[in-house]
C-alpha cells in the first residue's frame, strides 16, 4: 500500500493563462508518465488535488490513465504554502491516494513524512513526477520506495 506524491504538470505563463492551466508540453509529460505508471499496474483508490487549474487538469489526466475508483477529488491543504503538519496525520499508506499539488508543498510534505522536518530537502520534485511513499507496518515513519520522474538528468 502506498501514498503516491505528485507535482503538477508544466503550466503556462500567467501572460498565457491567467489560470496558468497545463502548457502542451505539461499535458504531454503527464499522459506519458500516466501511461508508464498504469504499465507498471500503480494502483490507486482516489486522486486529490489542489484548487488550481494546473492541479486539476493534471490529476484528470493521471485519472484517464490510472483509472481510480473513487475518481478524483478537489482537497484543501495542499496549496504551495498551505501548512504540511495539518495534512499529514491524515495520511496513510492503505489509503491508496494520490496527492497531485505544487512546490514548495510537495517537498515540504515528503521532508516530514520520511525525516520528521519539513525542511529537510528529501527528494527533489518534477513537474509531472511521481514519488510513492509507503510505510513499515505499525511504524509511522514513511519511506520512499520509488520515484518515476520524466528526466533523469
Amino acid at each position: 500500500m502506498s501514498l503516491y506524491l505528485v507535482q503538477h504538470g508544466l503550466s503556462l505563463g500567467k501572460d498565457e493563462d491567467p489560470e496558468k492551466g497545463l502548457s502542451e508540453t505539461g499535458i504531454a509529460t503527464t499522459k506519458r508518465i500516466a501511461e508508464v505508471a498504469a504499465g507498471y499496474n500503480v494502483r490507486v483508490q482516489a486522486i486529490h488535488h489542489s484548487a488550481k487549474k494546473r492541479a486539476r487538469q493534471t490529476a484528470e489526466l493521471l485519472a484517464a490513465a490510472l483509472h481510480p475508483p473513487a475518481g478524483t477529488a478537489e482537497q484543501s491543504g495542499l496549496l504551495p504554502l498551505d501548512d504540511v503538519s495539518r495534512l499529514a496525520p491524515q495520511l496513510a499508506s492503505a489509503d491508496q491516494l494520490m496527492l497531485v499539488g505544487h512546490l514548495p508543498f510537495m517537498e515540504r510534505l515528503t521532508g516530514l513524512l520520511v525525516s520528521g522536518d519539513p525542511q529537510q530537502l528529501i527528494c527533489k520534485f518534477q513537474n509531472s513526477g511521481i514519488i510513492c511513499l509507503d510505510q513499515e507496518p505499525d511504524r509511522a515513519t514513511w519511506f520512499i520506495k520509488w520515484t518515476l520522474m520524466p528526466n533523469i538528468g
